[in-house]
């Protein structure tokens, strides 16, 4: 049966007063999966990779491949942040197509967090690459009456961040589920494989998007 609400959060247990909902737990999961199987098969790379190391590395230079262009330098610094991003939201995403498993980035406590992690990452990275004085001077440029609207930007950007997000996951969970109350299992089934593709495209623009604010926040302060 499908909720009545489809922002309704389901409770699983709490811990002292915390509650923990669904989605929460299958965010941890899917951080424990992602630390351990690269855990395993990265630990120690070997000269001669096998099938899933070879994979792996494919997919990371890929990333990295697209940061450098995006970013305009040396994108290792952000290859932590902005893969790790990537590569949560990629397998976050498509989990939705396993029986009984919902996206968490289909509730918007997860791209709200998300988002937040983006925000608080640009400006970590514009101060530490500018400096404090000139990072924050480019609030006031060219022109000191535009400090309200700079301001107002940074936050209506990452909030249109987060309902992005939010909005296609949530969408698409959505009809998928009324097409399974009224079709049965069979009709869905090329949603499903769209539903593949719409997680793979929000994972990436996701990280582009917040690629690209980073870029504006470290300027050309950084080659």
């Amino acid at each position: 049966m499908m909720e009545a609400d489809p922002l309704a959060v389901e409770i699983l247990f709490h811990i002292g007063p915390v509650p923990i909902a669904r989605q929460v737990v299958t965010t941890w999961v899917i951080m424990a999966v992602m630390v351990i199987f690269l855990r395993v098969f990265l630990r120690n790379p070997a000269r001669d990779a096998g099938p899933v190391q070879a994979a792996l590395e494919i997919v990371v230079m890929a990333i990295v491949s697209q940061l450098r262009e995006v970013l305009n330098r040396d994108p290792w610094r952000y290859v932590p942040l902005l893969g790790s991003l990537f590569l949560f939201l990629a397998i976050a995403n498509l989990s939705a197509i396993l029986p009984g498993v919902q996206s968490p980035t289909g509730h918007i406590e997860t791209p709200a967090a998300l988002a937040l992690i983006v925000f608080f990452s640009v400006h970590f990275y514009g101060f530490s690459v500018r400096g404090v004085g000139p990072y924050l001077r480019h609030y006031v440029q060219p022109t000191p009456f535009l400090l309200p609207l700079n301001l107002l930007s940074e936050i209506t950007r990452i909030f249109s961040l987060m309902i992005r997000l939010f909005g296609n996951m949530m969408s698409h969970e959505f009809i998928i589920a009324i097409l399974l109350l009224l079709a049965g299992l069979l009709l869905p089934i090329p949603f499903l494989l769209l539903g593949v593709l719409i997680g793979l495209i929000q994972a990436y623009i996701f990280t582009i998007l917040a690629s690209v604010y980073i870029a504006a926040a470290v300027g050309a302060a950084e080659v």
